[in-house]
């Protein structure tokens, strides 16, 4: 439930709101996508089938849709790959391929729909996570805020603790929970990886809602 807010803490939040609709899914997008290949390419070593192969193929074609950007053909590739090839890996990393393109060419319903299918069946639990943390993102930004708290994952691979909580303190913002989004943020704070920049980006927001880590932890990563 939304608290009542004075008017600095409003200005906080909406400097931070501002900031993250210019940076954060830029950021965001490419970890998901990082981590996911990461995680798919482990789980491809034990799907080297036909089957397997088969769908490689296939997801080429979604892969070179994505690059010239044309959303409508990779929705329909990623289509015919998920009804004939559901169960292997591939079919998560494309179902993350499609939902970003389709976000960036204004699909966002699509989007939606196709991270809704990772986020259930995709057959690689990173990719599961991934499809989550982006349908959080996208229900946020059409302003369904408790829809996009409910669809956070729960059950986190190694790696994706920081990503989660970041996001949570993004949805706690839009919902005026300042006190909770700090206690958010300050989780993901500690358990991002102090070589990566995105932590600047957490710190960031902790700075815009007047909690800046303090010298000591911003510190902690740095070599004596």
């Amino acid at each position: 439930m939304a608290t009542h807010l004075d008017l600095e803490e409003q200005e906080q939040i909406d400097q931070l709101k501002h900031f993250w609709k210019r940076w954060g899914n830029v950021i965001s997008w490419g970890l998901v996508l990082v981590l996911g290949a990461y995680a798919g390419w482990n789980g491809w070593q034990w799907w080297q089938r036909d089957q397997a192969s088969k769908a490689n193929g296939i997801y080429d074609e979604v892969e070179r849709a994505v690059l010239v950007g044309d959303a409508d053909r990779a929705g329909k590739v990623f289509e015919d790959l998920k009804s004939r090839y559901p169960g292997t890996p591939i079919a998560g990393q494309a179902g993350l391929l499609t939902a970003k393109v389709q976000a960036d060419k204004g699909q966002a319903e699509a989007a939606r729909a196709t991270l809704a299918w990772v986020a259930d069946k995709a057959s690689v639990r990173e990719y599961q996570v991934g499809a989550r943390l982006r349908l959080a993102a996208l229900l946020l930004d059409a302003g369904k805020a408790d829809e996009a708290l409910k669809s956070l994952p729960t059950d986190l691979p190694e790696g994706y603790e920081a990503l989660v909580a970041d996001r949570r303190g993004d949805i706690q913002v839009a919902l005026d929970q300042k006190a909770d989004a700090i206690k958010s943020y300050e989780q993901a704070y500690k358990a991002m990886d102090p070589t990566l920049d995105y932590r600047r980006l957490i710190e960031a927001k902790l700075i815009a809602l007047g909690a800046a880590p303090a010298a000591d932890a911003a510190a902690s990563g740095a070599q004596p």
